[in-house]
């Protein structure tokens, strides 16, 4: 009779679930044609947790500058950024993906909208705050997500 050996057991976990591609560091995420087609995390995101930090005052605060009717029930919000009804019909999710993660690489140096997985060539960022994105990489699929569910 054959032993079933840790090592044995780990190489068929391994196997049997697929090996997990690494996260994408904040500075290596590769920008093409205005879009970013690398997922940051090799993971779909959750559109009920990216709506949670679409709507969050703390983190995403995305209704500061824009206003989004599925959110209607949460006041403030912003009229600086256009409305985000719509954008799955507007932008793929290789495009989204790269507005967030730096939106200066699609609209210019002009945009006044904040780099969201960036952690270098940013100014005026306070102390404890430098060399940290504002949403993880799992974060940005997750809001990505879920902008894909805002549809006209």
């Amino acid at each position: 009779m054959k032993r079933f050996t840790p090592v044995v057991a780990g190489l068929a976990l391994v196997a049997a679930v697929g090996i997990a591609r690494a996260e994408v560091a904040p500075d290596e995420v590769k920008f093409e044609d205005g879009a970013v087609k690398q997922s940051l995390t090799g993971q779909p995101g959750d559109p009920a947790k990216g709506r949670e930090w679409v709507a969050g005052r703390k983190l995403g605060n995305c209704l500061a500058c824009h206003q989004i009717s599925d959110l209607k029930d949460l006041p403030f919000h912003g009229e600086i950024g256009p409305p985000l009804d719509g954008v799955a019909d507007r932008y793929s999710e290789e495009e989204l993906r790269a507005i967030i993660v730096n939106p200066k690489k699609v609209f210019g140096d002009e945009t006044i909208m904040p780099a969201f997985y960036r952690t270098s060539g940013l100014n005026r960022v306070m102390k404890k705050f430098q060399g940290k994105p504002i949403l993880t990489a799992q974060q940005v699929e997750d809001v990505i997500a879920y902008l894909r569910t805002l549809k006209e």
